[in-house]
C-alpha cells in the first residue's frame, strides 16, 4: 500500500511534465505567429497577391513565408493545422487539477476558515466555474464583435477582477489562483476548440467547394487570437504562483492576481509593438516595474489567516494518521524539524512565509501533511533542505514507519 504514494507523486510528476511539454508547444507557436502576423512586409505588395510576406533564417535554412488575408486561390496540398498543442495542454492541466485538488481537496482546495464547503461541494463549483467562464467571456465577445475592441477588453478585465475575488471567497488561497489560471486557461482553450478552428475550417470548405470565403471568419478567429496572446503571460504567472504564499497566501491575493494581467497586457504590448516595427513603447516597462513592486508590498500587508485562528478538525483520512502507531514519536520530530521554518511566523532568518503554505506547528497538521512529510522526508531527503536541522537517519525511518502503518491499516 505504501507504494501508492510514491506512484501517485510519480503520476502527478509525469502529467506535470506533460502539461509543461505542451504548454511549451502551444504558447511557443501561438507568439510565433502573432509576431509573424506583425510583422509582415507588405510593402511592395507580395507578387503572388497575398497580404503580406516575410524572409526568416533559422537552423542553417531560410524561410521564405506568405500570408494570405482570408485565403490563397486554391487550397494547398498540404495544411497543417495548429491545435493539437492547445488541446493536450489542457487536458493535461485538467488531469493536474483532478490529481491535486480534486483528489487532495481536504488540503489543497477546501480551506474551512474561508468557507467550509464538503469536497463535492467545492469540486462542482471548479468545475462550474470553469464552464460558466468560457459562456461569459463568449457572450461578451458575441455582443461587443462590432464595438471598439478597448471596452470589450475593458469588460473581460472586470470579469477576471470578480473572478479572482469570488475564488478568493471559497477556495484556499492556493487553490483560488490557480483555479483563475484554469478559468482563463479554459477561456483560451475553448477559443481554439469553438471559435478558431472552426472558422478556419469554414474556409477550408469554401475554398474545396470553389466558394470564396467570407472574410468575417477570419477576423473572428484574428480576436480570439489576440485575445488569447494577452492573456498567456498571466496565466504562466498564476501556474507558478502555487510555489509562492508571498502571492496565494496574501490577504490580497486576489487584487495581486488582477494586478498581474495588467502586467500581462504591458509586456504583451511591447512585444507586440516591436514585432509590428510600430515603435519602441518604453514607458510599458516602467507600469510593469511599478505593477511589480505594488503586487510585492500587497504580498507584504498580512496572511489570510492569522495565526491564532482556530484550524478546522482533521478530515478521516488524516484521522487514520493521527491515530497510527509512532505518530505521536512523528510528531515530536517533525516539530523539532521543521517548524521553525513550515509556521504561521517563520523563525528561520530569510524565511517570512512557510513554504507553499505548509505549516507543520501542531500534530494536527502532521496528520493533514502525512504524504507529503513521507515523501520529502522519508522516502527522499528533499527536506529539510541541505539537512539543516540535522534530522537523523532513525528519525526518517520513524516517518516512514508511521506512514506504511497508517497506510496499511486504512
Amino acid at each position: 500500500m505504501y507504494d501508492l504514494a510514491v506512484l501517485g507523486a510519480w503520476l502527478e510528476f509525469a502529467v506535470r511534465w506533460l502539461h509543461v511539454i505542451t504548454g511549451i508547444a502551444w504558447i511557443g507557436s501561438s507568439f510565433y505567429f502573432v509576431a509573424l502576423d506583425l510583422g509582415l512586409r507588405r510593402d511592395p505588395p507580395p507578387a503572388s497577391g497575398a497580404d503580406g510576406e516575410e524572409w526568416q533564417v533559422h537552423g542553417g535554412g531560410f524561410y521564405h513565408i506568405q500570408k494570405y488575408l482570408v485565403a490563397p486561390a486554391a487550397l494547398p496540398e498540404h495544411l497543417t493545422w495548429f491545435k493539437w498543442e492547445s488541446y493536450a495542454t489542457w487536458l493535461s492541466g485538467f488531469a493536474m487539477l483532478v490529481l491535486v485538488y480534486y483528489l487532495g481537496a481536504e488540503l489543497y482546495l477546501v480551506d474551512p476558515e474561508v468557507a467550509d464547503l464538503a469536497v463535492w461541494q467545492a469540486v462542482a463549483i471548479s468545475v462550474a466555474s470553469l464552464g460558466l467562464g468560457w459562456v461569459v467571456y463568449n457572450t461578451l465577445c458575441k455582443v461587443f464583435v462590432e464595438a471598439d475592441q478597448t471596452w470589450l477588453m475593458v469588460a473581460l478585465f472586470g470579469v477576471l477582477v470578480a473572478t479572482a475575488w469570488g475564488y478568493a471567497q471559497v477556495f484556499s488561497g492556493r487553490a483560488a489562483l490557480l483555479h483563475l489560471g484554469a478559468f482563463t486557461a479554459t477561456i483560451m482553450s475553448a477559443n481554439v476548440f469553438f471559435i478558431i478552428i472552426p472558422n478556419q475550417k469554414i474556409v477550408v470548405a469554401d475554398l474545396r467547394a470553389g466558394r470564396r470565403p467570407e472574410p468575417r471568419y477570419g477576423r473572428i478567429a484574428k480576436q480570439r487570437s489576440t485575445h488569447n496572446n494577452y492573456l498567456t503571460l498571466p496565466v504562466l504567472f498564476l501556474m507558478l504562483s502555487n510555489h509562492y504564499p508571498l502571492a496565494f497566501a496574501s490577504h490580497y491575493n486576489w487584487v495581486i492576481a488582477s494586478l498581474v494581467f495588467l502586467m500581462g497586457v504591458t509586456i504583451r504590448h511591447w512585444f507586440n509593438t516591436r514585432h509590428a516595427r510600430a515603435g519602441n513603447p518604453h514607458w510599458t516597462w516602467a507600469v510593469t516595474v511599478i505593477l511589480f513592486l505594488v503586487i510585492a508590498w500587497l504580498s507584504t500587508l498580512g496572511p489570510r489567516a492569522s495565526a491564532d485562528e482556530p484550524r478546522a478538525a482533521l478530515s478521516g483520512s488524516a484521522q487514520r494518521f493521527a491515530e497510527a502507531e509512532g505518530f505521536e514519536a512523528v510528531t515530536g520530530i517533525v516539530l523539532g524539524r521543521c517548524s521553525m521554518c513550515h509556521a504561521a511566523e517563520p523563525n528561520w532568518d530569510g524565511i517570512l512565509w512557510a513554504p507553499k503554505g505548509v505549516r507543520l506547528e501542531t500534530p494536527e497538521d502532521v496528520a493533514r501533511h502525512a504524504r507529503e512529510i513521507y515523501l520529502q522526508a522519508g522516502v527522499s531527503h528533499a527536506m529539510p533542505p541541505a539537512n539543516l536541522s540535522f534530522i537523523e537517519p532513525a528519525e526518517r525511518a520513524a516517518i516512514v514507519a508511521w506512514f506504511r502503518a497508517a497506510e496499511a491499516g486504512g
